[in-house]
């Protein structure tokens, strides 16, 4: 196994958890009612129990693992309603009216992030920024302009700018003004205060299995205990209770990339994505009294392409050839849920069950989105009219076209995962290497750690039987048909999947140890 360059940090890890106290919770050990339960600890799930509590609703929040270890603790941070080039795409595939009330809900949803921590004088670092679209391209200089002319359609403010204040190849850039950028841990976990003062009641390492429907839903966890309640809440990314929904089959999932970089030569400030592909984003945060640089982009989907650590590798060229790297001291990675229309969904679960909600499909961009559907699903629990659920509504049938290609790109990786031919053995692997093995005559996981364990796991994704992919940047287990994550022993990271991976007994490792 080749060596990784020394100036990246050896594990993922991400800055926003790493050096502050998060608050802990018990794991639910009893049978339990509330008005509202809310599935997931990220900022859909905290902000909407904020708002409930808030306006005396009684709301249990249960999180499968450790609050804000998810997406929301592994995002850039960006809280912008600048979507890269989404304006122009709105507009073409839903009207200007819809584009427009899909920029005023994020707006909206970033100035009540800055006034919220204003308010209950929140320390998250946030800082007023301008978020730039930039173009290295004729192509995309020309989709640029196209941005900029939507912008004007639709009233955003917005300007077009020839050069950025860095090396990187720049053949135009659309600017939207006065955006922000903060630290989402120290947001959130600035709101749990007030959720407890409320009577909220929070819950970790308790997830969620399974709902028996009904007009009071009950959630039924992983140690058999349940939650019942008048409304439930999913927002722990992707819908545990996918069946109802069927929202594997309605969205693909996306992994992205992180550089913490410290430069040698001071960051101008301001926040960039390209228009591109390969996407590259910046955005700074403050780190001892310096900036950290936040470096992302490297999409694609998840379990699919090359090997995720050459992912690292080139935001590592990219920072070097234009940042001027003295350190990094941080990588990680995330991962998002893209619809087919572009366009979350928010709402009832389906048409048939109003009192069981759904907020998902984020598209990288859920600072905001994700703030937006808390309100949201907030305003239709306390019966108030919100102008903006029925642009979100998650019955809305469009991106066919779309859908269509990515279930015939599960179909193919399904049939490809099956028939694929394995080669290797766990005797095979190094330290810290992992790869789809042959085990007691059968496929299976294996990744052998630093220590020289090895830690073995059906390959078979217990959502729907495709055939996981081994992640050597995150070092898990990934399925390329709907995104699920294993961790190196078989526990679920990422959903719909909700089973873990059976552990695997080598018995030719049993018998060469009797000898």
């Amino acid at each position: 196994m080749a060596d990784k360059p020394q100036s990246l940090p050896k594990y993922p890890e991400s800055y926003w958890r790493d050096h502050i106290a998060i608050p802990s919770f018990s794991k639910l050990e009893e049978d339990i009612e509330t008005e509202v339960a809310i599935v997931g600890g990220g900022i859909t799930g905290i902000t909407a129990a904020y708002l409930l509590t808030k306006a005396g609703v009684p709301t249990v929040l249960i999180e499968s693992g450790e609050l804000l270890n998810g997406t929301t603790g592994h995002t850039t941070a960006k809280v912008t309603a600048q979507h890269g080039l989404i304006y122009d795409r709105l507009i073409k595939e839903h009207g200007r009216e819809s584009a427009k009330l899909y920029y005023e809900a994020n707006h909206e949803a970033m100035n009540f992030i800055k006034n919220l921590s204003e308010e209950l004088h929140i320390d998250c670092d946030l800082t007023n920024e301008d978020a730039y679209v930039y173009a290295q391209t004729k192509e995309y200089a020309d989709r640029i302009i196209d941005e900029l002319k939507a912008y004007k359609s639709l009233d955003i403010p917005g300007e077009f700018v020839e050069t950025l204040p860095f090396s990187i190849p720049c053949t135009g850039a659309v600017v939207m003004k006065n955006q922000a950028q903060f630290h989402p841990v120290k947001y959130l976990a600035g709101l749990i205060p007030s959720i407890e003062q409320s009577g909220g009641r929070i819950f970790e390492h308790t997830a969620a299995m399974k709902v028996e429907d009904g007009d009071n839903p009950v959630i039924i966890t992983d140690n058999k205990k349940k939650i019942r309640c008048s409304y439930l809440i999913t927002a722990s990314h992707f819908p545990f209770n996918d069946e109802m929904g069927l929202y594997f089959a309605r969205m693909h999932a996306e992994r992205s990339y992180v550089l913490g970089v410290k430069m040698d030569e001071e960051y101008p400030g301001g926040m960039y994505v390209s228009a591109d592909s390969p996407t590259r984003s910046l955005r700074y945060t403050m780190m001892d009294g310096e900036k950290l640089i936040l470096a992302g982009g490297e999409s694609h989907k998840t379990g699919q392409g090359i090997s995720t650590h050459q992912h690292y590798e080139e935001l590592e060229k990219f920072s070097k050839n234009h940042l001027g790297v003295k350190e990094i001291p941080y990588r990680w990675s995330a991962q998002d849920l893209i619809t087919p229309d572009h366009l979350p969904y928010i709402g009832p679960i389906t048409v048939n069950h109003h009192n069981i909600l759904v907020a998902t499909g984020y598209a990288k961009w859920g600072m905001t989105n994700g703030t937006a559907a808390a309100r949201i699903l907030t305003d239709h629990i306390l019966k108030r009219e919100n102008r903006y659920a029925d642009l979100f509504h998650p019955s809305r049938v469009k991106g066919v076209k779309n859908l269509i290609k990515d279930n015939a790109d599960v179909a193919k990786h399904l049939v490809q995962g099956k028939f694929s031919i394995v080669h290797k053995n766990p005797e095979d692997l190094a330290n810290d290497e992992g790869a789809i093995v042959k085990v007691n005559g059968q496929k299976a996981g294996c990744y052998r750690d630093p220590e020289g364990k090895l830690h073995i796991v059906d390959s078979t994704c217990t959502h729907m039987g495709c055939e996981v992919e081994w992640n050597s940047g995150d070092r898990s287990w990934d399925c390329p048909c709907h995104g699920s994550r294993f961790s190196v022993s078989g526990e679920v990271l990422e959903g719909p999947a909700v089973e873990p991976l059976n552990v695997i007994e080598n018995q030719n490792q049993n018998h060469q140890d009797l000898d």
